[in-house]
């Protein structure tokens, strides 16, 4: 992707970047926005207003507003902080794939500003289609909109492994274990069970993309963080969606929690590991939705928090465009090594869904989403 040079800074350098662009989902911020919202998440699917209603009666119940614009706002004063002062110090912007602010016409705010080469950190750690590729091809899509004028973007490296992810959620961890209503287990308690949540995708999604390996690298990454190596965890899903004729990625966490229970298991600690704030699919699939399961089960029930702005988490969004602008060493914890900046020609493709589920073709499922963020 052809790109001009950046302008001259006030010192007289110049980097090889000249902003940096925030990117996530999107969430709405009312009860009026919901309907909208949701329409734009399943936009080509043919999803009727009558499922999408079902949906939006799991906002309702947090007053119609997600969270997850709250949270970048937040990210985004950390980041601000962090970078200030400092060799990395550059202007910010935020754009959803979703809701306002749209990705395109933040792009365009940026182009009206002069910049011409930003990096772009997406508040997804994980390879998927809808994890990583989209994200791309939302990037794209947003410059086509531009035009000529929209600057060149890059987007950050997957940051799964890093130990800016990882420490701060095996602090989160450790930390919950300790303050649990039942008290925190020896290292080799049965009865107690770490679960590690994270959204479900189709499996003919997940044999195409790293994401089931990179999220079982993290749960165990992040249990030798905390101390745990030899406590026993396990790696689960959540918030599927789709038609059920398509298989997705199992065992679900409410399944999961009644095997733990049979088994013997008296208490859990979920880790949302998939997520890096506490949006809805954290607030409703998890503190609603499994915590009454766990209930019903009898299980103590203790749910970890997302990484959200802890500062090792905000540092290692700097250490990331530090790697860019300046060449800094490419953190990394276990035996992956960092993942690329470029992402491989044949990463996350959707292989194996039906031609019509594909980027770019007509879709007729008529199931609902998950609640999304």
């Amino acid at each position: 992707m052809a790109g001009t040079p950046p302008a001259d800074r006030s010192d007289g350098t110049s980097l090889p970047y000249d902003a940096v662009l925030l990117v996530s989902f999107g969430g709405p911020e009312q009860p009026d926005d919901v309907m909208a919202f949701l329409r734009n998440v399943t936009r080509g699917r043919n999803v009727p207003d009558d499922r999408l209603a079902v949906v939006a009666e799991q906002y309702a119940l947090f007053g119609g507003r997600s969270p997850i614009n709250d949270q970048c706002r937040a990210l985004l004063a950390a980041l601000s902080q962090e970078l200030a002062g400092t060799t990395s110090e550059l202007p910010l912007y935020w754009g959803n794939r979703n809701w306002e602010p749209y990705l395109a016409d933040t792009v365009a705010e940026m182009a009206e500003d002069g910049v011409q080469r930003a990096l772009v950190f997406v508040t997804s750690a994980f390879g998927s289609y809808s994890g990583c590729r989209q994200y791309r091809q939302d990037l794209e899509q947003a410059r086509e909109q531009v035009g000529p004028s929209a600057p060149l973007l890059q987007k950050l490296r997957l940051y799964y492994n890093h130990p800016g992810f990882v420490v701060p959620l095996a602090d989160n961890l450790r930390r919950a274990i300790a303050g649990a209503a039942s008290g925190p287990p020896d290292a080799d308690d049965p009865s107690h069970r770490v679960v590690f949540t994270a959204h479900s995708i189709p499996e003919s999604m997940a044999a195409a993309c790293p994401y089931q390996a990179q999220l079982h690298e993290a749960a165990g990454l992040t249990m030798a963080a905390a101390g745990l190596d030899d406590h026993p965890y396990d790696v689960v899903f959540q918030s599927r969606s789709g038609p059920p004729s398509m298989p997705w990625l199992e065992p679900d966490v409410n399944d999961h929690l009644a095997d733990l229970q049979r088994r013997g298991v008296a208490a859990v600690t979920v880790v949302p590991l998939g997520f890096t704030s506490d949006h809805m699919e954290v607030m409703f699939d998890l503190d609603t939705q499994a915590a009454a399961a766990a209930a019903d089960l009898g299980l103590n029930f203790t749910r970890v928090p997302t990484v959200g702005t802890a500062p090792r988490f905000v540092a290692m969004i700097r250490e990331l465009i530090e790697e860019q602008l300046h060449a800094a060493p490419k953190l990394h914890l276990g035996t992956d090594g960092p993942w690329p900046d470029d992402c491989p020609a044949n990463h996350c493709i959707p292989a194996g869904r039906p031609a019509a589920a594909r980027p770019g073709a007509p879709r007729s499922t008529n199931q609902a989403p998950a609640a999304g963020s």
